[in-house]
């Protein structure tokens, strides 16, 4: 008589696995989220030959030589903290549509023709959709091979028989081991597809480029335990429907995950922007009351971004308040500081706060930026078009110190600003400038009385 399977259920959010459905798994707090799958033990034997291992001295490890590998697109390069490490996993997600094939596309075609051989495995598309993708982009030269196919054991033997010196899977949710019973995007598929891939990475050296669907909160499909085995994850951000993305680094064992690449979309593929600032500053309205433009640091580059605000008097019988790139309750902070400390009766307003081009900050550097497009809005004077501001702003009405300032003046200079209003305590670490006055301000009221 033939052995019962067993079964377990399993989180599709963080993968934690128990013996019977729960409505709310334990570990993440998600609800509805345990689905039944068959439990079968992954065959033995089946792994890369290796020698016996035995442990090394740190000292006897070489490390000279191993340099990295350049995609020859700058923004990757900087994200990836230089370039690629031979043997790593990247993991890259992203919304549908983003554009996460065609950059990887696009860094097959570098590397190509730079001699490395590259082998591009795509589970979503056929070799006639991936060619045609592939004559937007222009000329491929040098050794790129295109494969279709799902299954984990046919791709397998297939890198293990070409030994690629760089291979892209897209994605990991369509792949699937036939000694996993469940279906692919599984939490057990995902997680054992992986593991094949980690150990084809580190036993042959092949660096990996996995593609990773995303959940409605923006997190990487599957088990958390994916974005632990991975060496760097990679985030594909922007609107679909607007022309810049943004590449963020999550994890990077190999450099920064302060990082970020700026891309824009056109008909050819993703083209690198060299100065993000002069991009989100472009039309730019003259003379307009309730715009600012402030200075956030993304990872090490500093950004320049257009603030606007509109205040009007309210109908209703609470005012609305929006806010489209910042934080929602920051502003509602903000406007809670004006009332109290310079007696402007926002209580009875309407206030609509928005970052031109799409682009989200968190950082609070922008608070001053906010609170002098809100009191232009509301007095309806325009703010000079040469002046830049940037300061976080405190409970007490006080404007605090903030990091990298030095950065951000350098390239409100660059940009062609005259004028910058920074916090009073950084002006001694900013020193002078030529070609742009530094103002320091205490406190929003000095910053207002501008």
């Amino acid at each position: 008589m033939a052995k019962a399977k067993k079964s377990a259920f399993f989180c599709q959010n963080c993968g934690h696995e128990e013996s019977k459905w729960l409505g709310q798994c334990p570990v993440c707090k998600e609800w509805n989220t345990f689905v039944e799958e068959t439990v079968v033990p992954v065959k033995g034997g089946d792994t890369l030959t290796r020698e016996a291992a035995s442990p090394v001295d740190i000292h006897d490890i070489p490390t000279e030589g191993d340099e990295r590998t350049r995609t020859n697109i700058a923004e990757m390069d900087r994200v990836l903290g230089g370039g690629l490490v031979a043997g790593s996993l990247i993991l890259i997600g992203g919304d549908p549509g983003i554009g996460k094939s065609t950059l990887l596309l696009q860094v097959c075609q570098k590397l190509a023709a730079q001699g490395q051989q590259v082998l591009y495995i795509s589970g979503e598309e056929s070799l006639k959709q991936i060619k045609l993708r592939a004559n937007r982009m222009g000329k491929f030269s040098g050794d790129l091979k295109l494969l279709s196919e799902t299954n984990l054991d046919v791709i397998r033997s297939v890198l293990e028989k070409e030994r690629p010196q760089v291979a892209v899977i897209d994605s990991i949710q369509t792949m699937y081991n036939e000694d996993i019973a469940s279906a692919p995007g599984s939490v057990s598929q995902v997680r054992e597809s992986t593991n094949v891939l980690l150990q084809l990475a580190k036993g042959l050296g092949i660096t990996f480029f996995i593609v990773g669907h995303v959940t409605k909160e923006g997190a990487v499909a599957g088990p958390r335990v994916l974005e632990h085995m991975v060496d760097t994850v990679l985030y594909f951000e922007g609107d679909r429907h607007a022309a810049y993305r943004i590449l963020r680094s999550a994890k990077n064992r190999f450099g920064s995950t302060n990082e970020i690449g700026v891309f824009e979309m056109q008909r050819e593929g993703l083209v690198e922007v060299k100065n993000p600032s002069e991009y989100m500053l472009s039309g730019k309205p003259e003379n307009a009351s309730g715009s600012v433009v402030a200075c956030a640091i993304e990872g090490t580059r500093p950004m320049l971004m257009e603030i606007q605000a509109l205040v009007c008097k309210t109908s209703f019988t609470m005012p609305r308040r929006t806010a489209a790139g910042i934080d929602y309750n920051r502003v509602n902070l903000l406007m809670a500081v004006l009332e109290k400390r310079l007696g402007i009766p926002l209580s009875s307003y309407d206030a609509y706060v928005n970052i031109a081009g799409g682009i989200r900050v968190d950082e609070p550097a922008a608070d001053l930026g906010i609170v002098m497009a809100l009191v232009s809005s509301y007095r309806n004077k325009p703010l000079p078009e040469d002046m830049i501001a940037f300061g976080e702003v405190g409970l007490s009405g006080e404007v605090r110190a903030v990091t990298l300032p030095e950065q951000r003046v350098a390239e409100a200079k660059k940009l062609g600003f005259h004028t910058c209003v920074i916090p009073e305590v950084c002006k001694k670490s900013v020193g002078n400038v030529d070609g742009i006055k530094i103002i320091g301000v205490q406190n929003v009221n000095q910053a207002v009385d501008l």
